[in-house]
């Protein structure tokens, strides 16, 4: 996955905030929740200047340096890593989040560290190997806590695309503009085995959601308008 990122003054970004490629991959056998990020890009709306970053010097197997992890509700703890995966669209490196815990209403979170967007665009390539209750990748923005945060997840069970805000610890999915306020979301093919890519521009409180370059739907919402940490937040469960 590759990450881009540029703040809204238009300066580069020093090398210690460019680890924000968000792949997630699994090469190995027996893992019964997969879930495969490849490209994780950003982009400062106000500048148009966009980084792209990768994990390909991190160590297999370890926590990428510029990241941490979240849990929103409780369970077991995230375990993301490092590791290889010859078929990503930005080769060798992806991070993947191994926990297989089944506890209802449980999101690990990787987020990246020292890196402020209040607008901007975020994107992922992932690629939904297992899991038997959720194959959700997801994008996270404006984090200011493992409680408080944007995010908008692709589900390979489901085949949906929704935006949620999770406000004091509790989700609400945030309807499209222009259909019913109860509507989840958008229904759409998210494909097994297969790298999509998951985007979000986000500007004031309009967040306009894409996949695979198509886009699907705007939501707006004003509850978190600061500049905040990106991470992603996918949810695979056996």
């Amino acid at each position: 996955m590759e990450f881009e990122l540029s703040d809204a003054r238009g300066a580069a970004l020093p090398p210690s905030e460019r680890h924000a490629q968000c792949e997630r991959r699994i090469g190995r056998k027996l893992m019964p929740a997969v879930l495969l990020f490849s490209v994780f890009g950003t982009t400062v709306l106000a500048v148009s200047v966009s980084r792209v970053i990768d994990f390909d010097h991190e160590r297999i197997g370890s926590m990428p340096a510029a990241w941490e992890t979240a849990m929103t509700k409780s369970g077991a703890a995230p375990r993301w890593e490092i590791l290889e995966d010859q078929t990503t669209p930005s080769r060798p490196n992806v991070l993947a989040q191994l926990s297989t815990n089944r506890t209802a209403g449980r999101f690990p979170l990787a987020v990246l560290r020292g890196v402020m967007i209040r607008d901007g665009q975020v994107s992922v390539r992932f690629k939904p190997v297992a899991g038997e209750v959720d194959q959700a990748a997801g994008l996270v923005w404006r984090y200011s806590d493992q409680n408080n945060y944007y995010i908008v997840r692709a589900n390979a069970l489901e085949n949906n695309v929704v935006l949620y805000k999770v406000e004091n610890g509790e989700r609400t999915s945030l309807a499209p503009r222009g259909l019913p306020s109860r509507s989840y979301g958008v229904k759409h093919t998210v494909p097994k085995m297969v790298w999509s890519e998951l985007k979000v521009s986000f500007a004031g409180t309009l967040a306009t959601v894409y996949f695979n370059n198509e886009r699907l739907f705007d939501v707006m919402d004003g509850t978190f308008r600061g500049a905040d940490e990106l991470g992603c937040g996918p949810k695979p469960t056996v």
